[in-house]
């Protein structure tokens, strides 16, 4: 029989391997909360063409998008599996306008979840990929900040980040600093088992992920990176993916290479994906696997959050592209 490692299994050895202490297993607890959730959202995900759960719910969510059936399942799955956990001082979710915070001791309820509950849920009714973002904060002790000051640290302080893929199968891609590593969900035993440990974007790839459609409103700067793309002007030709789901998307470039572009446009001159549950721990994950995360001038892990749903342009992809965009944007 083949040996397997569960997701729990292999944070526990991580942190025994890392403190050289045997783990309290208090964090992989909580990361148990994720995995769950998302095993419900993935059963309902499957079962979307034959229940009614697909579709508008018929309610806006503080960002003014529409907010669909799966969008608010996989919301309250999230906030449910969490919210049971005491090491959990606070929630952010994209649905919610505001935080949802646990009257917990410090000392006990030590982090803070922030995600994404459902990526890309207006492709459901076609039938495309979607995906669950998470990051994980530690609390401030309170002799250096509040609960409140807590939530909006910046990218560089998460102690771990993730996404959950569900696509043909479903699969869990995860770091907490110490590389990058994915997991795909066995059905037949209920669990999430290691599929690849030490992920490493490739330095260059051969696609380049955008939203042509907007591109006629980009700064000049980005569309005449774009053209040096398309023209083979990085030493290779490119060919254009674009999901529209932003775990897709990402989890295509963590394993092939290449660039994904959102700058910001006239209609959006502060960028449109959301700093807080998108950019940080995608970007957490992209450097963990050896590429890069900017807004197009800056490292993304250093903005400091004015807000919980503050927007913010996003670029990540492989060294040589990403390079090749700073240079482009200076100049």
């Amino acid at each position: 029989m083949a040996m397997i490692t569960t997701v729990q299994q292999h944070i526990l050895q991580q942190q025994t391997e890392i403190t050289g202490k045997e783990a309290s297993g208090t964090f992989s607890w909580l990361l148990s909360g994720i995995t769950l959730a998302a095993k419900m959202i993935e059963a309902k995900i499957r079962a979307a063409g034959l229940s009614d759960i697909v579709g508008a719910y018929g309610a806006e969510n503080v960002q003014g998008e529409q907010q669909q059936k799966l969008d608010v399942y996989a919301n309250q799955a999230l906030l449910h599996c969490l919210g049971l956990r005491d090491s959990v001082a606070a929630l952010v979710s994209e649905e919610d306008a505001e935080p949802v915070t646990f009257n917990r001791d410090p000392e006990t309820g030590k982090y803070i979840i922030v995600f994404d509950p459902l990526d890309g849920s207006s492709n459901i009714d076609v039938n495309v990929n979607v995906g669950t973002i998470f990051s994980v904060l530690r609390r401030l002790p309170p002799e250096h900040g509040t609960l409140e000051e807590s939530l909006l640290q910046p990218g560089v302080r998460q102690v771990a980040a993730g996404y959950v893929v569900y696509g043909p199968s479903t699969v869990l891609v995860y770091s907490s600093g110490n590389g990058v590593h994915s997991f795909t969900l066995d059905s037949s035993i209920g669990a999430f088992v290691l599929s690849g440990e030490h992920l490493r974007m490739p330095e260059q790839g051969g696609y380049y992920s955008a939203n042509e459609a907007n591109a006629g409103s980009w700064p000049a700067e980005y569309r005449a990176f774009l053209e040096t793309v398309r023209s083979g002007g990085l030493g290779r030709e490119y060919s254009s993916r674009y999901v529209g789901s932003l775990v897709a998307d990402f989890h295509r470039t963590l394993l092939k290479g290449g660039i994904f572009l959102y700058p910001p446009t006239a209609k959006a001159p502060q960028g449109k994906l959301r700093l807080l549950y998108e950019a940080n721990p995608l970007a957490f994950l992209a450097e963990q696997a050896g590429g890069l995360a900017t807004t197009g001038s800056g490292r993304i892990l250093e903005l400091r959050p004015e807000g919980i749903h503050q927007r913010t342009p996003f670029c990540f992809g492989s060294r040589h592209e990403m390079d090749a965009l700073a240079r482009a944007v200076r100049a």
